[in-house]
């Protein structure tokens, strides 16, 4: 056995306990001193950064793997070391020939942020697998986030074969290509020019291009566009109808577009589409939140006609959430008059929000 020189000292320094286990596999209680060398190699990167940092400083070791890029999120008062805390990173961590670290603010446009190399190759451009499925693309353009990948997969194991996925913020394709190679017909849309090139990119690479249409463009847009002129055909079919909507910062927001989409109303027994749609409320009861928030969107009451899913918690009092609904007939159908009884919310526009502040998990995936 190797015994801590501080702590023990003498075979007196064993307690009962310990010198009856000794016994019990026929170790004498002997002990011997023997020089042993630690070398850089030997220590962990905490152990590393404990030993070179100054006294009291934050041990930072936690990051975001994706593909050979370590990517982590550096508190003010840890900059100044940000590059000697790089390299002990990659150096600890085989695979990683990248280390960076993100500004605090993220684009709610286009889903990506600025990032500045700490050590290694400045390549952005990974390659990753998540769930049996490969996906490339350059990390500083588009959004990728590798703690989503048990939401990406829940989603995907709701479809069956010839059921109808359309992803409003597709982003590189961690729904769409998944659901087309579990045999859905996917529309996939995103705004991101980036984001829409490596996701036809990634559709190739998965042998699913003829199974997945991709757009180039906003959110309601598409709503508005393609998917309003799918959906009147869907709607008279028996396949499932999947709608997609997970930009969390906004998502909610879109639910509007769905209002008086279509202009002809449909027979009781039509295949309406059902929304899986993506929030991160942070409000003490944030499934209470996000069911209101999008009741409000669509101007007609989700109360007890909705599901709601906790996929992670973001960051103190913040939890992303999804909640799951079919699309009321009284949204999409402009000319329906509310019968007395039926449960109806005014519908209040609101302003588009400004870019978020996004805050380290502090977790190594």
């Amino acid at each position: 056995f190797l015994l801590d020189p501080n702590a023990v000292s003498s075979a007196s320094s064993f307690g009962d306990v310990e010198a009856e286990a000794l016994q019990s596999f026929g170790v004498s209680r002997e002990i011997k001193r023997y020089e042993l060398r630690l070398t850089y190699d030997n220590l962990k990167s905490e152990e590393v950064l404990r030993a070179v940092l100054p006294k009291g400083q934050d041990v930072t070791s936690g990051f975001s793997r994706v593909g050979h890029i370590a990517h982590m999120n550096l508190r003010d008062h840890q900059l100044p070391y940000r590059n000697l805390i790089g390299q002990v990173i990659m150096d600890k961590n085989p695979g990683v020939t990248c280390v960076v670290n993100k500004t605090n603010t993220i684009d709610s446009t286009y889903r990506n942020f600025k990032m500045e190399v700490l050590a290694g190759e400045d390549n952005m451009v990974a390659k990753v697998k998540e769930n049996g499925v490969t996906y490339e693309f350059d990390f500083s353009r588009v959004y990728w986030n590798p703690r989503l990948s048990t939401e990406h997969e829940r989603v995907v194991n709701l479809l069956k074969r010839g059921d109808v996925v359309l992803d409003v913020f597709a982003g590189v394709g961690p729904f769409a290509i998944p659901a087309a190679r579990r045999g859905s017909t996917v529309l996939a849309n995103d705004l991101n020019p980036e984001s829409h090139r490596w996701l036809q990119h990634n559709c190739r690479l998965n042998k699913v291009e003829r199974k997945v249409r991709t757009f180039n463009q906003d959110g309601r847009a598409f709503i508005q566009g393609p998917l309003k002129e799918e959906l009147p055909a869907l709607l008279k079919g028996t396949a499932a109808i999947h709608v997609v909507m997970n930009l969390p910062a906004m998502a909610l927001e879109f639910l509007d577009a769905f209002r008086g989409l279509l202009d002809q109303e449909l027979p009781a027994n039509a295949n309406l589409p059902k929304v899986h749609c993506y929030g991160s409320p942070r409000l003490t009861i944030p499934k209470k939140e996000v069911v209101e928030r999008a009741s409000s969107r669509l101007g007609f009451s989700l109360e007890g006609r909705c599901s709601v899913h906790l996929v992670r918690n973001v960051a103190p009092n913040k939890e992303m959430m999804c909640v799951s609904f079919t699309v009321p007939k009284e949204v999409l159908f402009s000319d329906h008059t509310p019968q007395p009884g039926e449960p109806s919310l005014p519908f209040k526009p609101t302003e588009e929000p400004a870019a978020k502040k996004q805050k380290c998990d502090g977790t190594t995936d």
